[in-house]
């Protein structure tokens, strides 16, 4: 059986904060505020998995709590991988978006891959990111936020 689940994530951009994407730290001047690293990718990564488990989402399984106040993405996504695993599940894929005017995401793209098929165990040809801009639109265009897009297929 195959399940597949969506997922979506935003956070604003603010100064004296790390941009981290995919688990990779981006040189950007503004970084996610958020209440872990704001890693959006993977929370929108981490949604898909949930969501293709019925597992609920990342806000039931991760509060804002003093707990994970600053918390690396990545470890909330093996904490996720963890949950799925143990419900009988094997990751197939991930295929996922950023959205963003700035930085230009593309040279940081192999890295990012690489570093997600290693968390998720999974490998490299399984793991699909794409950068998008939106052509100054929105709160994206403009440089007030990063969103990404994920979805996700598990097997059993």
């Amino acid at each position: 059986m195959t399940r597949f689940g969506i997922g979506y994530d935003v956070h604003k951009l603010a100064p004296n904060r790390k941009l981290i994407l995919g688990g990779i730290e981006i040189e950007h001047s503004l970084g996610l505020e958020a209440h872990s690293d704001g890693d959006v990718l993977i929370h929108a990564i981490i949604d898909a998995l949930l969501g293709a488990a019925a597992l609920g989402d990342i806000g039931q399984h991760f509060p804002m709590t003093a707990e994970f106040k600053d918390i690396s993405s990545v470890e909330l996504l093996k904490r996720t991988c963890e949950l799925v695993a143990a419900k009988g599940y094997a990751i197939g894929n991930v295929d996922s978006i950023i959205v963003a005017q700035k930085p230009k995401l593309a040279p940081h793209i192999p890295l990012i891959r690489e570093r997600l098929a290693k968390v998720l165990t999974v490998e490299l040809d399984a793991v699909s990111v794409k950068a998008k801009t939106e052509e100054g639109l929105g709160f994206t265009g403009t440089e007030q936020g990063i969103s990404a897009y994920a979805v996700a297929s598990l097997e059993k």
